[in-house]
Parts: C-alpha cells; sequence; structure tokens
C-alpha cells in the first residue's frame, strides 16, 4: 500500500498523523459545525481546508510531498469519513434531545420519527 495510500515509509506515521490526529480533528471539527446548525457543505469547505493542513504536517515533519493530488486525496477522503461521523453523531443528538416529541435515535448517527 506504501505509495498508494501512504508516502512515508511505514504506515505509522500515516496513522499517527492522518487517521489519529486528522481523524480527531475531522471528528472534532464535524461536531463544532453540527452543533452551530450550519449543513453538510460548510463541513466539506473545512475538510478540504484540513486536508491541505494535514499534508503541510507530511510534508513538515517527514519530507513529503506538499502538493500531491493522490496523497491530498487520500487524505482528505479519511478526514471527510471521521467528519461525516463526527456531523451525524451530533446532529443525531440534537435532533433527539431538541425535539424530543418529534424524533427517537434509529442508530447513533440517525434519527426516525416517533
Amino acid at each position: 500500500m506504501q505509495g498508494i495510500l501512504y508516502e512515508e515509509p511505514s504506515i505509522w506515521q500515516f496513522l499517527f498523523i492522518t487517521v489519529i490526529m486528522g481523524g480527531w480533528t475531522a471528528w472534532r471539527t464535524g461536531k463544532s459545525v453540527a452543533e452551530n446548525w450550519q449543513n453538510y457543505g460548510t463541513l466539506v469547505v473545512y475538510v478540504l481546508l484540513l486536508g491541505a493542513a494535514i499534508r503541510f504536517i507530511h510534508h513538515a515533519l517527514f519530507h513529503g510531498t506538499m502538493v500531491s493530488p493522490q496523497y491530498y486525496v487520500v487524505d482528505t477522503v479519511v478526514l471527510l469519513l471521521f467528519a461525516t461521523l463526527g456531523y451525524r453523531y451530533y446532529r443525531t443528538r440534537q435532533m433527539t434531545n431538541n425535539y424530543y416529541w418529534l424524533y427517537e435515535k434509529a442508530s447513533p448517527f440517525s434519527w426516525k420519527s416517533k
């Protein structure tokens, strides 16, 4: 997978920077967007910017390629997955707590009408 999903010599660098650090930041971004009642498009814009920041961290710490469309897309897709999960989790909490007479949780990431 090295060379396709990540450029570092070890997968641990990719997992630490993109999945752990970036994933946590993306989750919190999804939480923030959901709690401020912003739409999903706003979240996508924030994740695109976050993807550039994660590429910079790869470049600054591990001498990775700063401008690489392939790795930027991989990082951004991973971040978008975490951000979407955070967004859906907190939006579900909002909808079921604020409108408890209308909605109930169907899963941690969705709600249904009562």
